[in-house]
């Protein structure tokens, strides 16, 4: 079992504490429909990335926030589709309330709705799409959550399930642990560590540090 010490732990939240991939995909695939575009296509940059950012990835021409206003509305009290992850509760409550953050590139809205049925406490920093003018794999979202717990970038290991997230987290200056649960390991390569599945996680607090317990990795970054 490998281990990284850390001050405080960022968690992406759609592939990490709740499984909305059902949702994510079904909601794209009537917006590609809806425009005549290639869902596949559009899945390929869509993970992780933020509605906006996405939309003007794959169809320029269109108002991009206009249509991710119109998408995050259809996804913002959405839960038929959603699955708790297992272990997801019993990470967070491991670690101290002000040790511990979200950076996703939903909503607001979304992201709550999400936490509130994965039975996971909203935590006091939530850094959302409403947060950051540029999202994912930006660095923006993870440097705003570093900054809001007050603690330095490279003191912040993050949790993450995407390319595009692990890339952001990276530029930040953060290790990364990467959840197989969206992509496959081998997408993955670019974080510190790899495991199957969020269960492989474990932390244990001892003053200022965090010590996070890492089983059954598969990867490592050079």
């Amino acid at each position: 079992m490998n281990q990284l010490t850390c001050q405080a732990v960022i968690f992406d939240l759609d592939g990490v504490l709740v499984d909305s991939t059902a949702v994510v995909e079904g909601t794209w695939r009537r917006w590609a429909a809806s425009h005549g575009l290639d869902f596949e296509q559009v899945m390929q940059v869509a993970h992780g990335r933020p509605a906006r950012d996405t939309i003007r990835l794959i169809a320029p021409h269109l108002d991009s926030e206009a249509e991710a206003a119109r998408l995050a509305a259809e996804e913002a009290h959405e839960t038929n589709g959603l699955v708790r992850i297992e272990g997801a509760v019993q990470l967070v409550s491991s670690l101290p309330k002000d040790r511990w953050a979200v950076a996703t590139s939903g909503t607001r809205e979304i992201a709550t709705t999400r936490l509130t049925f994965a039975d996971v406490i909203i935590p006091a920093v939530l850094v959302t799409a409403d947060d950051v003018e540029r999202g994912k794999p930006d660095p923006q979202a993870y440097a705003l959550a570093a900054e809001r717990l007050g603690v330095l970038p490279k003191s912040c290991a993050v949790i993450e399930d995407a390319p595009a997230g692990i890339q952001g987290a990276r530029a930040a200056g953060m290790p990364v642990i990467a959840v197989a649960t969206t992509y496959p390991c081998e997408a993955l390569h670019d974080a510190d560590a790899v495991v199957e599945c969020l269960s492989d996680i474990r932390a244990s607090t001892d003053g200022g540090s965090i010590t996070i317990f890492i089983g059954g990795s598969h990867a490592a970054a050079d």
